[in-house]
């Protein structure tokens, strides 16, 4: 297979992460060009945040897309933060192929995260925003827009206090003071990240978390508060997708989704020996008809 491994974009954290997947498709024989196509099979690229410097990746995803090539899409994961990172094919979270169908519920284990019991307590919806340069928000409206649009949506079903929490990186301006008991609170940044610290505390006085496709939706389902999000997240098939039942959300059980999202990540010894690009080469000889 031919592989074009477009490294040149990424952030910092990327380095050694591109160099463990660059060395693990090498050990399985495959040509990797660096920084350079000459008609590759596939791409590989640093999110689809086209944001900074990653903005140069959006011509190479659209170069390789419209021919129908796919694109491997690596980025910082959300189960193990700055630990664990993704690799899925053509996207980012539900809308990648992880190849994830057979996994072993031991992997899960390795995480060791405790799965919490659902909430049933609890008095704020929080609207977590996300980055509007990122290609998953692209069918969607400006991110104020949205923002108003499920204060609205939520006050025909529920009087609960809403907290609007932007994205630590994309800031909004909304006057809250024309909806009823809602209230804006940013994020607290960690200094050294792009992250937020804050988070989880939120979570303590949480009903419930509504959001597009992020990662907040997935740390709210580990600690058990209900999620309303789109077909996009990869918490949808533990989550709730129209918000006429914010007052009663669905808490199904957990565990088969946990244990397929476990091979959505990988550390970075397991990316240089070759496991997550064992599943993602397999997949694409069948899938994707790449010999």
């Amino acid at each position: 297979m031919k592989i074009s491994c477009f490294q040149r974009y990424g952030p910092l954290n990327s380095k050694s992460i591109f160099g463990a997947f660059i060395k693990s498709m090498q050990d399985a024989g495959d040509t990797v060009l660096i920084d350079k196509d000459d008609n590759c099979d596939v791409a590989v690229i640093w999110s689809v945040l086209w944001q900074g410097r990653m903005a140069n990746y959006r011509p190479i995803w659209n170069e390789y897309r419209t021919k129908n090539k796919p694109v491997i899409v690596v980025e910082v994961g959300g189960i193990k933060r700055n630990k664990t990172w993704k690799i899925g094919i053509n996207g980012i979270n539900r809308e990648a192929d992880f190849a994830n169908e057979n996994v072993s519920e031991e992997r899960w284990k390795k995480f060791n995260i405790e799965l919490k019991p659902w909430t049933h307590t609890g008095e704020e919806i929080i609207i977590c925003g996300q980055h509007h340069n990122s290609h998953q928000w692209r069918n969607n409206p400006p991110m104020q827009k949205w923002f108003e649009q499920q204060i609205v949506e939520i006050r025909k079903h529920s009087d609960r206090p809403i907290v609007i929490r932007p994205h630590p990186r994309n800031n909004v301006l909304i006057d809250v003071k024309k909806y009823k008991d809602v209230k804006m609170v940013y994020p607290k940044k960690d200094r050294n990240t792009y992250d937020d610290t804050d988070f989880n505390k939120r979570l303590e006085n949480a009903w419930a978390v509504v959001n597009h496709s992020s990662n907040p939706a997935m740390q709210s389902v580990f600690n058990g508060v209900p999620v309303f999000v789109s077909e996009a997240s990869l918490s949808y098939d533990v989550g709730n997708s129209t918000l006429a039942n914010i007052n009663n959300p669905n808490r199904p059980g957990r565990w088969t989704w946990a244990n397929k999202l476990a091979y959505t990540e990988w550390w970075p010894t397991e990316i240089a020996q070759g496991k997550p690009w064992e599943r993602i080469k397999k997949r694409l000889k069948e899938k994707y008809v790449i010999s």
